[in-house]
């Protein structure tokens, strides 16, 4: 669909953010590793975080030389913190199994923990350039309004992959500028809430605004709130750990002063199932 992929390209090349993974000198480790981050997480969160990472971190054989400790203390307040443990069970595989170079292929990337369809295409496309269809949730949302004529897009599904790569062009290197181009959109213009249709560039291609803007429902996921949920019962315990010595701490003593106790040893026992720390001896550590 040149009448989108055209319009896309002339206005990312205006107006992209200059994000650091977007430079060559990030290569495919630093792809690998800012895709982890992303997920589920503001990009102003990130960038610190991911600088401060790389420079610990440099490739994925110096992550994997490391402890998981380490890379769970490094996480710090990203969130999800099972993130850096699959990042780092990632870095060991890739060493490995690959001689310590992110690899280029799909399936191969698919083959490392913590990576799903979206990271491994991320990292085929932004890191190698090779032609594959890439969607995030921005992608989807973009797709929904100015293909489908949708407000937001349903629950995610293969026919995204699909939809996407038929508006890529054949050329390598302009179908990865779609790519990055249609995730920018969203991201900036093409917002959930309150969409800038006045300065999109395929606003003439826009099936959403040609039916008139309907509202065709949202069936998207709610993230339940934080404030009191498990979730941040599961934070307070890991940055506990964090600041605590190879030794860890006392069970018992891990946030005594939690209010609800059931869900504060809810929160021990999901970590230790997650392997985000490890109990031993009635004291309580971050994974060796």
């Amino acid at each position: 669909m040149p009448e989108v992929a055209a319009p896309l390209i002339a206005w990312f090349r205006r107006n992209a953010r200059d994000l650091p993974w977007r430079h060559p000198e990030y290569g495919a480790w630093g792809v690998l590793v800012s895709e982890f981050m992303l997920q589920q997480t503001p990009v102003n969160r990130v960038v610190p975080h991911l600088k401060a990472w790389l420079a610990r971190w440099p490739t994925p054989t110096a992550l994997a030389a490391d402890t998981p400790a380490e890379a769970v203390r490094q996480w710090a307040n990203l969130g999800y913190p099972r993130r850096a443990l699959w990042l780092h069970r990632a870095a060991v595989e890739v060493r490995d199994r690959h001689a310590g170079v992110v690899p280029r292929d799909v399936d191969a990337l698919l083959a490392l923990t913590g990576i799903g369809d979206y990271t491994a295409r991320a990292v085929a496309v932004f890191a190698y350039g090779d032609r594959h269809p890439v969607v995030d949730t921005n992608t989807r949302r973009v797709l929904a309004r100015a293909i489908d004529g949708r407000s937001q897009p349903g629950p995610p599904s293969r026919s995204d992959l699909a939809a996407m790569d038929a508006l890529l062009p054949d050329d390598r290197t302009e179908a990865a500028v779609v790519n990055a181009a249609t995730m920018e959109l969203g991201a900036t213009v093409c917002t959930a809430r309150v969409p800038h249709c006045e300065i999109c560039p395929i606003t003439a291609a826009c099936a959403w605004r040609a039916a008139g803007y309907p509202d065709t429902g949202d069936l998207r996921r709610r993230q339940a709130r934080y404030d009191g949920s498990d979730r941040q019962a599961r934070g307070a315990v890991l940055r506990s750990l964090r600041d605590a010595s190879a030794f860890g701490i006392r069970a018992e003593e891990l946030i005594a002063d939690w209010a609800d106790g059931l869900q504060r040893d809810r929160a021990i026992t999901s970590l230790a199932d997650d392997g985000l720390i490890e109990l031993i001896d009635g004291r309580a550590r971050l994974p060796l």
